[in-house]
């Protein structure tokens, strides 16, 4: 599997080596175009299989760059040149918009996501409540980074709500972004995690679903950036992932699509 990366603007070249680009396997409507989509790390399995489809109907190339999205958000902010953002949390593509960096009226809801406690399988641990990772057996508990990843800051949160965050804070082990802290995980680095439910059906862990009364909504919006040289082939990327054939790849990654979400 990919491994997940830290983007920063002087890495651009590196982050590309987890693009998405399939040849089209029918001929575009309109002159064929490349985008650039930023997408949060939870996004990896579910945008790789979209964009494909998406480029054999369309004939347009989608390059995805993963990364946690306060990452990804200061990118944008630096000037890098993506076409459309993919967040984990609507708050970031809100600010912004309100900086003049995302066009506000293509801002938004395409999902809400979900975290799971993520095991090793083969590192005879058993953890099925968050109340688990305070065993003196688990030396050590990956989560994304808070302070920049939206699926970070909600595993902090549930610690909290769960009352471990103290026990468990000496053990984390922080992960630039989802993918990476899943990394950890399959490898035994740690032998426990808090991931996305997008990711965790991988061949490695046994996970379970984290009540989502422990932490608040993860919202996740999408909006076309400000400065992008393609701004109708990324909304039409952007419908694509909120119309009929985007929905049901969503919704096979464990993610509530908008109007299943409570309210």
């Amino acid at each position: 599997m990919e491994r997940g990366f830290t983007f920063g603007i002087a890495l651009m070249a590196i982050a590309l080596t987890g693009c998405v680009r399939s040849a089209p396997a029918a001929p575009a409507t309109s002159p064929r175009a490349q985008i650039t989509v930023a997408a949060a790390a939870d996004l990896h399995f579910a945008f790789t299989d979209i964009a494909r489809l998406f480029e054999r109907q369309t004939g347009h190339t989608v390059t995805l760059v993963f990364g946690s999205t306060g990452q990804l958000a200061q990118q944008i902010e630096n000037g890098a040149p993506y076409d459309l953002l993919a967040a984990a949390n609507i708050q970031y593509v809100r600010a912004l918009a309100d900086n003049g960096l995302i066009v506000p009226d293509s801002i938004a809801l395409y999902a809400r996501g979900r975290i799971v406690l993520a095991v090793n399988k083969q590192a005879g641990i058993r953890a099925v409540r968050l109340e688990d990772l305070t065993q003196a057996e688990i030396r050590r508990v990956a989560i994304a980074n808070p302070d920049h990843a939206p699926y970070g800051a909600v595993a902090k949160q549930a610690l909290e709500a769960a009352g471990v965050w103290e026990a468990v804070q000496s053990k984390l082990v922080l992960g630039e972004n989802v993918r990476q802290t899943l990394q950890f995980v399959q490898t035994g680095d740690a032998p426990v995690g808090i991931v996305a439910l997008s990711v965790a059906s991988v061949p490695e862990i046994d996970y379970t679903l984290i009540d989502d009364r422990l932490h608040q909504p993860l919202d996740q919006a999408l909006g076309v950036v400000a400065t992008s040289k393609n701004k109708e082939i990324a909304a039409a990327f952007a419908a694509f992932i909120n119309g009929d054939q985007g929905r049901p790849i969503m919704r096979q990654y464990g993610f509530l699509l908008p109007d299943e979400i409570p309210r």
